[in-house]
């Protein structure tokens, strides 16, 4: 090999120039060659050692000696396998860093202060007196014992699922996994604890507006209060004890990753352990909050002289959820089965603790009846909004999607002109609509009726459900029976002119990457057109509907923009849907702790139906 200048900086590879140069990106080494060298195993070498080599050496033997002196200087945990992982994982998570930041103090922190802030009561007051789960008991009464419940008993079985993985790993390929425990679980608590400190020093800081006011509202006042608050025992001995355990967790973790092998290819498990803690840490905290208040709910109850029936109806409705979900297993496996008999049997026991659940589940309704009207009432309004407008807006969607993809004149113009509502402004086109569907006779919808010799109608106005008035009101039908009120059908009609553009343009997209070749192959086969699209079109669409139902739905259950436009009072409620609700609760009555609740329990909502979704969508999605 002629001499030329041999040049490593890291990487995975090692470039040779055009003169003989090696050129690479991560660690400095320079090196001269003046005659032949094995110049990949000492390249493999440098690179696996992670050291940072400048040498302008003309023979190898003070090369190697060099290499030597770098490699016994360089700390032990930095070099080998284990320290490249070490060192990838550091710069990876120090790009991430200011994501994570960003989603912290956005979107984290306001989720958390919004769950400590639902704990407090008080009219017009951010910091309010602690109360526990009352805001919550006010909402949906004794069902949220239930939910908090089987919430800390989700967060147990995932901590504990985590860590039998974890073991499963650790006999399988004979890792030692098991000694990322401590340093997983002492992190874990750390971070629990730094959260408290959080909580224990942000209502001491809430509290320093209250007491600058008059004469004492001055720059210095206000930084003597915040020292002062800041330098509160009970605010220090949370922050050093949560400092504490991290480092502790920290340090833990790196001697677990100092002692293990340099070349070993043995995973890390702090992640999991740590995951898994955290799990572990919210549901225990979650079950001694919710066993203390239900404790001092019998306790107030022993006092007024009433009884309680907490523990009866955990127990009964929790029973018959979990016959449900029995009963859902038996229904889903009884298609596997490879005898009549036995995907009978199935489906008749199925049936049967379907049966049951719902006699055990009949106490719920009288659970809900002792809660907050006006919140079940939203929610109820909210239903009826997502079920009228999703499954119309993306079937609208996909049968223009379909006729806009063939090759006709003007359709460029076409997609600008069905994506213009979703891009207009929501509060303006949700004023003309308010217009368009006014309860006066001259109103353009009501003078469209007289045309055709029809009785002007109320519209955004009107409280009756659509099938009550369908019926005449012969019938009594219940709340729930009578269908969304005219007035929330009319929100409807808003909703689905305004997303079915947005929705064409995603299914475009998705139709322009399937295969042109097999619809040609399908119709070589003789496929006709529906053959075509139920067979071809669908399957690979699928993708594309999930994520388009999944964003409608989450969509639809925060809607609030164009329904708080739209919503008339002679409607009497029945177009406030939870997000309505909420606000009212936050900005009209001023009681921030129980707006709080509120919201809490809507993300919980569309988190169960988010899961779910996912559910489904990973036996039904094809991916290609």
């Amino acid at each position: 090999m002629a001499a030329g200048c041999f040049h490593f900086a890291g990487g995975i590879q090692a470039k040779r120039s055009t003169h003989g140069a090696f050129v690479d990106a991560r660690l400095r080494l320079h090196y001269t060659m003046g005659g032949k060298s094995d110049v990949g195993a000492v390249a493999l070498k440098i690179w696996e050692s992670g050291l940072h080599v400048d040498s302008t050496a003309t023979r190898p033997a003070a090369f190697g000696s060099e290499l030597g002196q770098q490699a016994r200087a360089a700390p032990s945990w930095y070099r080998g396998r284990q320290g490249r992982r070490l060192r990838e994982m550091l710069l990876a998570y120090s790009f991430l860093a200011p994501a994570f930041i960003i989603i912290g103090l956005f979107g984290l922190f306001p989720l958390a202060f919004a769950a400590y802030e639902s704990t407090l009561r008080g009219l017009n007051k951010i910091v309010g007196s602690y109360d526990g789960l009352g805001n919550y008991v006010k909402a949906i009464d004794n069902l949220i014992y239930i939910l908090t419940f089987w919430i800390a008993a989700a967060l147990i079985y995932y901590a504990a699922r985590t860590i039998a993985q974890a073991i499963r790993e650790h006999r399988e390929e004979q890792t030692d996994a098991l000694r990322w425990v401590l340093p997983g679980f002492l992190t874990a608590i750390g971070a629990a604890l730094f959260a408290r400190f959080v909580f224990i020093l942000l209502p001491e800081m809430l509290l320093i507006p209250s007491k600058l006011r008059g004469q004492a509202n001055t720059q210095e006042a206000f930084r003597s209060l915040v020292v002062e608050t800041w330098w509160l025992p009970k605010v220090q001995v949370a922050l050093w004890v949560a400092v504490v355990l991290l480092a502790a967790g920290a340090a833990w973790g790196l001697h677990v990753n100092r002692r293990t092998a340099r070349d070993s290819r043995e995973p890390v498990y702090f992640m999991p352990f740590f995951s898994a803690g955290i799990g572990l840490t919210g549901g225990a905290a979650l079950l001694w909050l919710t066993w203390q208040e239900i404790n001092a709910a019998y306790a107030e109850a022993l006092e007024e002289g009433v009884g309680l029936e907490i523990w009866s109806q955990i127990v009964t409705i929790s029973a018959g959820f979990l016959l449900l979900l029995v009963a859902w297993g038996l229904w889903e496996s009884a298609g596997q089965r490879s005898s009549n008999t036995g995907m009978a049997l199935r489906l008749v026991g199925a049936v049967a603790l379907m049966a049951g659940a719902w006699v055990l589940i009949a106490e719920l309704p009288r659970v809900v009846n002792a809660g907050d009207e006006d919140w079940w009432n939203g929610l109820m309004a909210t239903v009826f909004y997502v079920m009228g407008t999703v499954p119309i807006q993306l079937g609208l969607a996909l049968i223009l999607a379909a006729l806009l993809f063939q090759k006709i004149r003007g359709q460029t113009l076409f997609r600008v002109l069905y994506f213009l509502p979703y891009v207009a402004p929501f509060v303006g086109t949700a004023a003309v609509f308010r217009i368009i569907f006014s309860n006066r006779p001259t109103a353009p919808l009501n003078g469209l009726l007289d045309l055709f010799g029809a009785e002007p109608l109320l519209w955004l106005s009107e409280p009756a459900g659509i099938i009550e008035m369908i019926t005449g009101g012969r019938f009594d039908l219940g709340p729930i029976l009578s269908g969304p009120s005219l007035a929330l059908v009319a929100i409807m009609l808003y909703g689905i002119w305004t997303y079915v553009g947005f929705d064409t343009v995603i299914f475009l997209a998705g139709l322009g990457a399937i295969p042109n070749e097999l619809y040609e192959v399908a119709d070589i086969d003789g496929a006709g057109g529906w053959a075509q699209f139920r067979h071809v079109t669908l399957p690979l669409l699928s993708p594309t509907i999930y994520f388009l139902s999944l964003y409608a739905v989450i969509g639809t259950f925060k809607a609030f923009n164009h329904i708080f436009v739209l919503r008339e009072a002679a409607a009497l409620g029945t177009t406030d849907t939870a997000s309505i609700v909420i606000f009212q609760a936050f900005k009209r009555d001023t009681r921030y702790g129980y707006a709080s609740a509120l919201a809490i329990l809507l993300l919980i909502i569309i988190m169960v139906i988010t899961l779910v979704n996912n559910r489904i969508a990973s036996r039904r999605v094809f991916y290609g």
